[in-house]
């Protein structure tokens, strides 16, 4: 293997490693107050609503789900809560 080669394969490892690690890392959730704040969400995003609404330590989490024809349906769960509560 040229010397060339080589480097190109090494450069070609590291991009693809660097790229999974990007994507691999969840994205933060946003956070509403008010559940009435959310005006649309897609496939697949979370958005975390501190209305109140759960038991103590735990977060309103809502995902999109499903792709209907009225638009994305949605499931609505509460969760561990992380962090400090802002």
């Amino acid at each position: 293997m040229t010397k060339c080669r080589h480097r190109m394969m090494q450069r070609s490892i590291l991009l693809g490693a660097a790229l999974f690690a990007v994507l691999a890392t969840p994205a933060a959730a946003e956070t509403v107050s008010r559940e009435s704040e959310i005006t649309s969400i897609r496939l697949g995003q979370h958005i975390l609503v501190d209305d109140g609404s759960c038991p103590t330590g735990q977060i309103k989490e809502i995902t999109g789900t499903k792709l209907t024809p009225q638009g994305v349906a949605s499931v609505r769960k509460c969760i561990e809560r992380r962090g400090a509560r802002r």
